[in-house]
């Protein structure tokens, strides 16, 4: 029965591959994807009057902001997840582990610091509140999340944890199975693999011959590998699910009526910063990174970096909701007012 079996990934990172491991993937066009809509929310949260920004300024606005996002979430990547990249070297382009960026690694919190600081030098060459281009740029960013978080999906990176034994033997319809996982020191039906060596080319080095089957896909070796893989919950469809639908609807909520400048931003971080707590418990802690805290030798239980991040991230917005409303700061925003009332572009 169909709805019975988890989706065993074999998607293709590549939109368009014009020769092996060249060409577009998916994850750039997320990307792209992102900074599209979220200038069209720039230049109509400026048409509609809300913010102290005029429609041409929109571009403008927006290169600042990917740079702030491409270099936060590397550098984020790199300081948080990743350090080694920092000392690593070699012969082929870009030659410096920081900047292979095509190789993957992005640091959503790494980002969201780099456009925070995008923010503050923009405002400071237009003469714009820093506060309130960042009230913009949380509404506009995101789309940019939740593709983000698509494309980690067709990357097969950022696995959920495992399903409870309870689900394995019927796992549902929703789960995810990873060919990659034979590759896994640790592989717990790993003395079922040497039967699935007759499936694939005995001159190739096993078992990522049989992880090249399943992705170029070999029917045999697909259904083979079924039974023996472990199901994940989605986390990528998840947090694409808080990040792109459910973050923004709160912050139109929140901005529904006028509110005192940088009060969305703020919103923005503890809203982000809760869904993403609660989501990352359904997430494999990134590898190298261990849970922090005594409760950690407790199987299943403990906060890991990104829950740190994210719990920094809600002290903070909640500091500056509370700070902008003591400095009684000009009210901006309110969509219910403005729907009806845009301004000529």
């Amino acid at each position: 029965m169909l709805l019975a079996e988890s989706f065993l990934h074999t998607l293709d990172p590549f939109a368009i591959e014009f020769a092996p491991g060249i060409g577009v993937r998916w994850y750039g066009l997320a990307y792209a994807a992102g900074f599209v809509v979220g200038w069209l929310v720039i230049r109509e949260l400026a048409r509609r009057r809300l913010v102290n920004l005029a429609p041409h300024q929109a571009g403008e606005l927006l290169t600042w902001l990917i740079f702030g996002v491409i270099l936060g979430g590397r550098l984020g990547h790199v300081l948080f997840y990743d350090q080694h990249l920092l000392w690593t070297f070699d012969g082929s382009f870009p030659w410096w582990g920081v900047l292979a960026i095509h190789r993957g690694g992005m640091a959503s919190h790494g980002g969201v610091i780099g456009v925070i600081l995008a923010a503050w030098l923009y405002g400071r060459r237009s003469g714009i509140r820093m506060l309130e281009i960042c009230d913009v740029t949380a509404l506009a960013c995101t789309p940019g999340l939740g593709f983000g978080r698509l494309a980690n999906l067709v990357n097969g990176e950022l696995w959920g944890k495992a399903l409870p034994e309870s689900m394995r033997a019927a796992p549902p319809w929703w789960s995810i199975k990873y060919p990659a996982e034979v590759l896994a020191p640790e592989f717990p039906n790993a003395d079922a693999l040497p039967a699935l060596r007759s499936l694939v080319d005995p001159n190739r080095p096993f078992p990522h011959s049989l992880v090249d089957a399943a992705y170029a896909g070999r029917e045999s070796v697909i259904e083979a590998l079924r039974p023996v893989l472990t199901p994940h919950y989605p986390s990528q469809v998840f947090q694409a699910i808080t990040d792109g639908v459910i973050l923004p609807a709160i912050l139109v909520l929140v901005w529904w009526k006028p509110r005192h400048t940088g009060t969305l931003g703020g919103a923005f971080l503890v809203a982000y910063g809760v869904l993403r707590f609660g989501t990352e418990q359904f997430r494999e802690p990134d590898e190298g990174v261990a849970t922090i805290g005594w409760w950690s030798s407790i199987p299943g239980v403990g906060l890991t970096l990104p829950m740190l991040l994210s719990v920094g991230m809600i002290l903070a917005g909640t500091g500056v909701i509370v700070g902008v409303a003591r400095a009684n700061l000009p009210r901006i925003g309110g969509f219910g007012g403005a729907l009806g009332n845009p301004r000529s572009a």
